[in-house]
């Protein structure tokens, strides 16, 4: 690997993990807004695509419609299984704990590393095999769930959503690992264009919009969750995919999980002790020793 490959490598890298840790933030985010998760989802795409179309101008950047062309397809498929996969998580947040939903939602990276076997032709190491499975144990330990177990069928349901938001967030990376040419910004506001046009017949349909009603801090959180944790953290993570590896990528998406796990445990008092710190050390250090060459 040649130096300039190196720098982008290491680019890729940080944007990954910026992006993590802004979406680590959203469960607690998510407890301050008293709207459906489907209005939630329709919000946030919709706040995400304005600002980028006010950035894209702002900063003079131009959308090139040839890549998108190329990749139309693609893009409007992932966009759509992104707001369904918003949907899941969201539901799954209301069902469940913070802990429990993040531990479903986190058999994607499993799932996307086994799958880009097939799809990609990438070799899957004995190293990253390990480490990825390591992660997942930890985030088990930081999520409580084997001393916590199940109460009842609400938190059935709640699991439930977890693992179908999964498999979605496994389609979103797989396909945006597909898309050939074209720049993190333009592929960001492309896919979430197409969310929103694929949530807002589904919101008509069953949500009365008419009758929201926020109140400020409410508001804010819902801007917020458009802004910060949609426009901003997506061009941070589609932006780093098409330069690292899937098995990469699987991995520190398991910073996202920590992040979400430690902020639940401080802001809103949900368990955190011994077995949840080792569960930190272990999901963080797989991640150190995955990528050491």
């Amino acid at each position: 690997m040649t130096e300039q490959e190196n720098r982008e490598e290491g680019k890729a890298r940080g944007m990954l993990i910026a992006s993590m840790v802004i979406y680590g933030t959203i469960g607690v985010f998510r407890r301050y807004i008293p709207l459906s998760s489907t209005l939630i989802a329709l919000s946030r795409a919709c706040i995400g695509t304005v600002f980028l179309a006010v950035f894209l101008k702002a900063t003079r950047r131009r959308i090139d419609w040839g890549a998108v062309k190329r990749n139309g397809i693609t893009l409007i498929l992932a966009g759509v299984v992104m707001a369904f996969n918003w949907i899941l998580l969201f539901e799954a947040y209301r069902y469940t704990s913070v802990a429990t939903a993040t531990i479903c939602y986190y058999m994607a990276p499993i799932l996307v590393m086994l799958f880009a076997v097939p799809l990609f032709g990438e070799k899957l190491t004995g190293k990253k095999l390990c480490c990825v499975l390591v992660a997942f144990a930890g985030l088990v330990l930081i999520s409580g769930i084997l001393t916590a177990g199940f109460s009842g069928l609400s938190e059935l349901t709640g699991v439930l959503f977890g693992l179908g938001a999964a498999v979605l967030y496994a389609t979103v990376i797989l396909l945006n690992k597909r898309l050939k040419e074209i720049s993190a910004y333009d592929r960001t506001i492309i896919q979430l264009g197409a969310a929103a046009i694929g949530l807002l017949p589904y919101a008509l349909l069953t949500e009365n919009i008419a009758a929201i009603n926020l109140s400020p801090l409410a508001a804010v959180m819902l801007v917020t969750l458009g802004i910060v944790h949609t426009g901003i953290a997506y061009v941070l993570y589609f932006g780093s995919l098409g330069d690292l590896k899937t098995s990469t990528i699987a991995l520190f998406s398991y910073i996202d999980p920590v992040v979400a796990i430690l902020l639940s445990a401080f802001l809103l008092k949900e368990p955190f002790g011994l077995p949840e710190l080792l569960g930190t050390v272990l999901v963080l250090g797989a991640a150190f020793v995955s990528e050491r060459k």
